[in-house]
């Protein structure tokens, strides 16, 4: 079986299996009608998300009618953002629970720290909001698995914040690699590299008084009041798995998209913190190689130590596109009549536009969830294989990963 027919067949059994068709169940929203928003999170990511939203707010008729964060401080600035150009303050929250009781939200953003994404996008779709959710859409595979059965079974709208889905460029080069033009591919290699402790924020202004400690933890293990871990969750085991979710996810959804291989079959990593002894629990380097079954070896690396920059490579028999560079190009390829040039771009709404958009047609987004649990499941693996220094395997059948 070639690779073409490989992953017709697969698709075939996917949407037998999750129901994957083009859109969703239940008549379009009315144009007229307002949609009403909430945030849940309002930091570094929820505020870039807030104003997507309000640049968006008047063509699409929306309205931020609340918006919840455990640290007051980001609560209040983004109250007063949505004031300022609503005229209306929204209702604000510190536990993500009182705003999802809300009857007459229609959907929510959700830009916590990563250990809140699966949980949250649960009760989300529990109480039959359609979601926006950052990437790593979640760190636990059942939770991963939750979602989906229920977006499906309530047919909601989710789109995972791996944005690069709705970049022109690669939704060109996506069409361009489903038309054959590098024939059989063999390899993705993907390199990111900055010399900085990355994500080593300042906390010296998060006081216990202005933040709702309890609802930050969630399920984790009581504990004091700790500005560090609030503000520095990304070097945490217990709130992040790491480079794998924290910068990776983006990555094997672009492999996805790009050569429509929906999960790895497997997944080895290694890595080790060598550069920033800070205190982060995290690698600072981290290698991570997956094994697709539609016949491809994807390599992703990324160090905190040297700034070389990014390189992202698609290699096939008949040449190699450069996406970075958005560029297609007989290098490596043989006897090819492919001439080097840039990828031609696929126009497309901006994520945010797009999402908004599906919320009134019901038609699936960019970033589908079935998109946010391939991501989810590759960077599970990556990061498992790292902590265990065992491989992992993906058993589509069952949903589950296992070390083998």
């Amino acid at each position: 079986m070639n690779r073409r027919d490989f992953l017709r067949k697969t698709s075939t059994a996917t949407v037998a299996a999750f129901g994957l068709g083009p859109g969703l169940r239940g008549a379009p929203a009315s144009p007229s009608s307002t949609l009403r928003l909430g945030l849940i999170g309002t930091g570094d990511r929820g505020s870039a998300l807030l104003g997507e939203i309000l640049a968006l707010a008047k063509p699409h008729n929306v309205q931020v009618v609340a918006l919840c964060d455990v640290w007051r401080k980001n609560r209040e600035a983004a109250a007063a953002k949505v004031q300022a150009h609503q005229g209306a303050a929204p209702r604000a929250f510190s536990r993500y629970q009182e705003l999802l009781e809300l009857a007459e939200l229609d959907a929510v953003t959700i830009a916590t720290p990563d250990f809140g994404h699966g949980p949250i996008l649960v009760a989300a779709l529990e109480a039959g909001k359609d979601v926006y959710v950052e990437k790593p859409m979640s760190l636990d595979l059942a939770l991963a698995n939750r979602a989906l059965e229920l977006a499906r079974a309530q047919a909601r709208v989710v789109q995972a914040g791996t944005q690069r889905r709705s970049d022109p460029r690669q939704r060109g080069a996506a069409k361009a690699l489903a038309a054959g033009v590098l024939g059989t591919l063999s390899r993705v290699s993907v390199a990111m590299n900055f010399n900085q402790p990355r994500w080593a924020r300042a906390y010296q202004d998060c006081l216990a008084a202005d933040v709702d400690w309890p609802a930050f933890l969630m399920h984790l293990p009581t504990r004091p009041f700790d500005a560090r871990l609030l503000r520095r969750w990304h070097h945490s085991k217990e709130c992040t798995n790491g480079l794998s979710g924290l910068w990776m996810s983006h990555y094997t959804d672009a492999v996805s998209q790009l050569t429509g291989a929906p999960y790895p079959a497997s997944a080895v990593a290694h890595g080790g913190l060598y550069v920033w002894k800070d205190g982060r629990e995290h690698t600072d380097t981290f290698h991570a190689l997956l094994d697709y079954p539609e016949g491809f070896l994807f390599s992703w690396a990324m160090g905190l130590g040297n700034s070389a920059g990014v390189h992202f490579t698609v290699h096939g028999t008949l040449g190699t596109l450069d996406a970075e560079r958005w560029t297609l190009s007989p290098e490596g390829g043989a006897n090819t009549k492919l001439e080097a040039a840039p990828v031609v771009p696929e126009p497309c709404p901006s994520h945010m536009e797009n999402w908004l958009t599906c919320l009134r047609s019901r038609e699936r987004p960019s970033a589908d969830i079935q998109c946010g649990h391939q991501h989810a499941v590759a960077t599970i693996m990556a990061a498992a294989a790292l902590e265990t220094g065992r491989r992992q395997v993906y058993h589509p059948a069952t949903r589950t990963v296992q070390a083998g």
